[in-house]
């Protein structure tokens, strides 16, 4: 390996353009090429080549996790097949029965992992409580108590965490955190710098950008989680193929720009949705109505790229709302350069029961826009055209 660009005298724009190892050994290409190599040769018995085989190690793969980790301010990265396989692999550093302490309102798939797998296959407990009560935290912690996993964010209700008291708690009491660092992408929220021990990111959203890659990522604050971490990874092998490394690194290179568009959509979009009469509630911490504005302030660079609304009417004038809108797709994901809408109730947490739904505060009329890059005064009308749709009888 070649040496890391130092990170610490550049701004983030900048390193999402050259952190980590992005060279090629090979020749000079301005960019790391795809290596689609499942096997490399060795040149005798006593060889040991950085790459033998490409499930315990990649090039592309290997240039895409030295810098996301570098934009996390992290020691290092492993790359899955999938956010939840990442959330798998962190799940695999815990020892058989042990607890986990997981924040109210957890995405669904992450969830359904926890209460419908782990639970049977390795008898994980979990206690769920609201992380920014500390005392209710101090209160769930148990001596087998291993994990605390951070969802902040959270999907679709966009609750936040303090995570620098969460994590001083944790390491108070030797526990190890991980963030859900999804919704906010290494350009908006470091939690590493929080005191974080990893985070994880489904890197199909902001990270690849462009929806045409399914991957997950982990990174690691210390060598020794990061050793762990590829230890399990090479014995497990949910890594993501070369292809998907290669679509992720290049993703990695817009993440500023986009970020910073999408941002200036969201609370553009948020603002005019909270003073539209036909929208029953607007979720959006970069508002100062949100609860929890001035700790968004302080952990966050922007309020993000996500808005959660309540539009008033029953389940026919959702529909209608849904119907009318011609810029915003119907999709399960979020991150894209396309704006994005999700029905939370039926689509990301379809999985869960009424009950369960409930408990988060999911109801049939909640609504999750992931705001794009395109020119927001075209958004802006596409929401106003779908809400009075929605009124019509």
């Amino acid at each position: 390996m070649g040496p890391i660009m130092s990170d610490k005298p550049r701004n983030f724009a900048t390193r999402t353009i050259h952190a980590g190892e992005q060279f090629s050994v090979a020749d000079n290409a301005i960019f790391p090429p795809i290596y689609t190599a499942s096997s490399y040769i060795k040149r005798g018995l006593d060889d040991n080549p950085e790459y033998a085989y490409s499930r315990v190690a990649n090039p592309t793969r290997h240039a895409y996790e030295s810098c996301v980790a570098a934009l996390e301010e992290g020691l290092g990265a492993v790359a899955c097949a999938s956010g939840v396989s990442a959330t798998s692999t962190v799940l695999e550093l815990l020892d058989k029965d042990a607890h986990v302490v997981v924040m109210n309102g957890v995405y669904g798939g992450t969830f359904r992992l926890l209460e419908d797998y782990r639970s049977r296959t390795s008898g994980l407990t979990t206690t769920y409580v609201d992380l920014n009560d500390l005392d209710a935290l101090a209160a769930a912690i148990r001596p087998d108590t291993q994990l605390i996993w951070i969802e902040s964010p959270t999907n679709p209700l966009l609750h936040l965490v303090d995570i620098e008291a969460v994590c001083s708690l944790a390491r108070a009491r030797n526990i190890l955190t991980c963030i859900d660092n999804t919704f906010c992408s290494p350009w908006n929220q470091q939690p590493i710098t929080l005191g974080v021990d990893l985070v994880m990111h489904s890197a199909s959203k902001y990270i690849g950008g462009h929806s045409d890659l399914t991957g997950g990522v982990v990174v690691a604050a210390s060598s020794e989680l990061l050793a762990r971490l590829r230890k399990i990874s090479m014995a497990v092998g949910a890594v993501q193929g070369p292809f998907d490394c290669y679509l992720a690194l290049r993703g990695l290179k817009t993440l500023d720009v986009r970020m910073e568009r999408q941002s200036a959509n969201a609370l553009r979009v948020a603002q005019f949705l909270e003073s539209h009469p036909l929208v029953g509630k607007v979720f959006y911490p970069g508002l100062p109505s949100h609860p929890q504005h001035e700790l968004c302030k302080r952990q966050m660079r922007t309020g993000g790229a996500v808005v959660t609304l309540q539009v008033k009417g029953d389940r026919e004038a959702l529909k209608r709302f849904v119907d009318a809108l011609s810029i915003f797709v119907l999709a399960d994901s979020l991150g894209g350069v396309e704006s994005m809408i999700n029905h939370s109730w039926s689509m990301s947490h379809n999985s869960l029961s009424p009950e369960q739904k409930g408990v988060m505060g999911i109801t049939e009329g909640l609504l999750r826009l992931s705001l794009g890059i395109e020119d927001c005064r075209d958004l802006i009308d596409d929401l106003q055209g779908a809400l009075q749709a929605s009124a019509a009888v």
